[in-house]
């Protein structure tokens, strides 16, 4: 890349340490975005370490040259973030710090999803909170092939009940219209019903997809993220005692209805583990990721641990693989 020199990070080389110093974060990124541009295109993941990122401001606005675009609304929401100001910058995902987020492609259950995700780290972590991340064309050569054919002719079925215990669907949604939310339902191929709970829609996708410009084959599914046996047996049960399984927030089965083997998914959390390389934050990294050539995570950490994430580049499944 020019003068600079992409590093090994784990087993991958991905880390471009900016070597200049005192260096302005928009001019730098300015004089390298092709570079930077192509790097990912084809590798996937770059990690840039060494800008020194501030806020949310030159997150936002480092993303916007990089991606050329504005950055997109999280709409049609799977967790709680909190926008941080008017250019859709985000925090990321507000679980508690003691949950690890399974590896996922940004998305990945609905019909639409960036492209391009990019993360960066204005608190890092006391103690732990890596970010892992997991190449999609590793985990799909990875994952048994008799998995991944049965995954591959019967898609995935995404089930969600929106309620206070997970997600309501007026935070999902981002409205308190309920016509609004029957119009997105209808564009988005989602199956709706108002229930004497609140709102339940079910959706089909794909289990793996061809990557539309390297051409790979990709897993891209949230099945493993989705499926009522990432609860934990204890909290599974509880909730169905509470609920009745058919109100659990969310789960996942195949496009015909049937069970999804949890020994399937087993196995493929585990690729995911093996697979899986990690990094600690420095203070003003900046991650960027194709959505779609790789997961992302987080594992645990203690203290004041502040990410923050933007997304762009729209890719819709509807419009015969097309970029809107």
């Amino acid at each position: 890349m020019k003068s600079q020199n992409i590093q090994t990070i784990s087993d991958k080389k991905m880390l471009l340490q900016v070597t200049e110093k005192q260096v302005n974060t928009l001019d730098w990124l300015q004089q390298y975005k092709d570079d930077i541009e192509n790097f990912i295109s084809t590798n996937g993941a770059l990690l840039i370490r060494g800008l020194a990122i501030s806020n949310d401001k030159e997150f936002g606005e480092a993303l916007k040259l990089l991606f050329g675009e504005d950055l997109a609304n999280y709409t049609y929401r799977s967790t709680p973030r909190t926008e941080v100001n008017q250019s859709n910058v985000y925090t990321a995902t507000e679980y508690h710090a003691s949950e690890v987020i399974p590896q996922h492609n940004e998305n990945a259950y609905s019909n639409a999803w960036p492209m391009r995700i990019g993360f960066t780290c204005l608190i890092p972590a006391d103690k732990m909170g890596n970010t892992p991340i997991s190449d999609s064309r590793e985990a799909y050569q990875k994952i048994p092939i008799e998995i991944r054919e049965e995954f591959e002719r019967k898609n995935i079925m995404y089930v969600r009940n929106y309620s206070d215990i997970d997600l309501p669907w007026e935070e999902v949604f981002q409205t308190n219209n309920k016509a609004e939310v029957e119009q997105y339902c209808n564009e988005n191929n989602l199956t709706f019903e108002w229930t004497d709970n609140g709102l339940r829609t079910s959706q089909v996708n794909q289990a793996t997809i061809m990557h539309p410009t390297t051409k790979e084959m990709l897993w891209f599914n949230q099945a493993h993220l989705f499926h009522s046996s990432s609860l934990g047996s204890e909290i599974k049960e509880g909730l169905i005692e509470l609920l009745g399984e058919e109100n659990l927030p969310r789960n996942s089965f195949f496009g015909d209805g049937t069970p999804i083997d949890e020994e399937a998914l087993s196995i493929i959390r585990q690729v995911f583990e093996d697979t899986k390389f990690s990094f600690q934050w420095n203070k003003g990294d900046l991650l960027l990721l194709d959505n779609m050539l790789y997961t992302h995570g987080r594992e645990p950490y203690e203290g004041n641990r502040k990410v923050l994430v933007g997304m762009a580049k729209k890719y819709s499944a509807q419009l015969d693989h097309s970029i809107v």
